[in-house]
């Protein structure tokens, strides 16, 4: 939950949704904040699009799915014209870290964030194999 954010918010980070041979995971709007909801890296595009990465691993994680199960992300740019070519940098440098085959679909919006200080958020859709 989000309530906890030095900003507070009214939102799930993620919603777990059981179905009956698989489990979908629907991620918020995730971006460069810290574990209390700080913004973090404020004017840095390519350490934001980093750090939002990174907690969308660790949101996948505590639900026990990986990036590979990611089936498609909504990617929200404040400045897509300035920035979509280091986002892309970033995103392609990731996914092939991660070996993913196949890619999760994707798109590209330009959008004013919730805060003025964050330059990117991702959105995710994870869809993964019910445990027995």
């Amino acid at each position: 939950e989000a309530h906890c954010y030095t900003i507070p918010s009214s939102f799930s980070r993620g919603l777990r949704l059981e179905l009956p041979d698989h489990v979908m995971l629907l991620i918020s709007g995730t971006a460069s904040v810290d574990e209390t909801g700080k913004s973090v890296h404020v004017g840095d595009f390519r350490a934001q699009c980093w750090r939002t990465y990174r907690n969308i691993s660790r949101l996948l994680a505590s639900e026990g799915a990986r990036w590979q199960d990611v089936v498609k992300c909504t990617c929200y740019l404040r400045d897509i014209e300035r920035d979509y070519r280091d986002f892309n940098h970033i995103r392609t440098a990731f996914f092939e870290w991660l070996k993913l085959d196949p890619l999760p679909a994707s798109v590209g919006i330009q959008a004013r964030l919730c805060r003025e200080d964050l330059l990117v958020e991702i959105e995710a859709t994870a869809i993964m194999l019910r445990s027995k």
